[in-house]
């Protein structure tokens, strides 16, 4: 990856989890998302690995092909940390 865009993606994490207050504050949901594409081999799961590692979270793997319903997929969804990356594969 190049560095700019490493540098980038770190600046960007680090505010969103400097934001946790203020998005309270205003009303808003703390929540980030990244989509991340392309070939297997090409650094995806390295990446979200990164991601968890510089932010010190966990990593849940959620396999939607096994979610029954909207119901079971909120009650997986609660049983998470807050400070967690959700990963789905294969949207």
């Amino acid at each position: 990856m190049e560095t700019k865009k490493k540098e980038e993606i770190k600046k960007d994490l680090k505010k969103f989890s400097e934001g946790k207050e203020y998005c309270a504050k205003i009303g808003k949901a703390w929540k980030r998302g990244y989509l991340l594409y392309g070939p297997p081999g090409t650094g995806k799961s390295t990446m979200i690995a990164a991601m968890a590692n510089f932010l010190n979270y966990d990593v849940y793997d959620l396999e939607l092909t096994t979610v029954q319903d909207n119901t079971e997929l909120r009650t997986l969804l609660i049983e998470t940390s807050s400070k967690s990356i959700i990963v789905i594969e294969n949207i």
